[in-house]
């Protein structure tokens, strides 16, 4: 499999959904790294891949302790974003080591960000989580209580949220996919709007492998994508 070819190929079905889009935005790509080895991801840092994303804490931490990932992040080469459900207990691992927690939820894992944060006189940057299609299976809070979780979250300081976050349905149902789509940018727009101290509206990230193209067209600047660039995955 070429990595490469891979990498130009998603490059311009992204340029394609931007044109088809009515939103003049760019697009942040983050590779999700997942159970897929270091010898790949240093192979997409070298082709220009920066950003890239890790579902569980263990496989994060084991990654950015490798010698490799260790010195690129150094030289601020390379970023990792968390876009799993982070548990408390396991913040302590990755809060300071991460680019952006795309999966904040609930209080009790923002009092926790931001207890260590507070320690460390840092600010842990976040995207909050919605659970666009009210799926028993995801994670996220409830679409309509967003604006409510964010106006709790502003007193905490050592936090800054940076948009929002949502895993769509795997459905084959465009029509579908394009109205929850349009229902988290239309939120997204919202927030902005209101301008709220320590919220910064810059990432709407949504759109994966599957349904990254039709997220692009209806306003996503951030897709997280894995099998189109890295292939299937090794559960092994």
């Amino acid at each position: 499999m070429d990595l490469k070819d891979n990498l130009i190929k998603l490059y311009e079905d992204i340029e394609i959904a931007k044109d088809k889009s009515n939103f003049n935005r760019d697009v942040k790509l983050i590779a999700v790294s997942k159970t897929h080895p270091v010898e790949m991801i240093d192979e997409f840092n070298k082709l220009g891949v920066k950003d890239f994303g890790e579902n569980k804490v263990q496989e994060l931490v084991s990654k950015i302790e490798d010698k490799r990932i260790e010195e690129s992040l150094k030289n601020n080469e390379l970023n990792f974003h968390l876009i799993g459900n982070l548990q408390t207990n396991k913040v302590k691992y990755i809060y300071n080591k991460v680019k952006l927690i795309q999966s904040l939820d609930r209080i009790k894992l923002a009092k926790e960000i931001d207890k260590r944060a507070k320690n460390d006189d840092i600010i842990v940057d976040c995207l909050v989580q919605i659970n666009i299609g009210d799926e028993d299976s995801k994670f996220g809070i409830k679409y309509d209580e967003t604006e409510d979780f964010i106006y709790e979250l502003l007193d905490y300081k050592n936090i800054k949220i940076k948009g929002l976050m949502a895993i769509a349905p795997n459905t084959e149902d465009e029509f579908l996919l394009r109205k929850l789509f349009e229902k988290m940018n239309n939120k997204f727009e919202e927030i902005s709007s209101k301008a709220y101290e320590g919220v910064e509206m810059k990432y709407l990230s949504m759109g994966m492998s599957h349904d990254f193209k039709l997220a692009i067209e209806e306003g996503s600047n951030m897709i997280r994508v894995g099998s189109k660039l890295f292939g299937n995955r090794n559960y092994n």
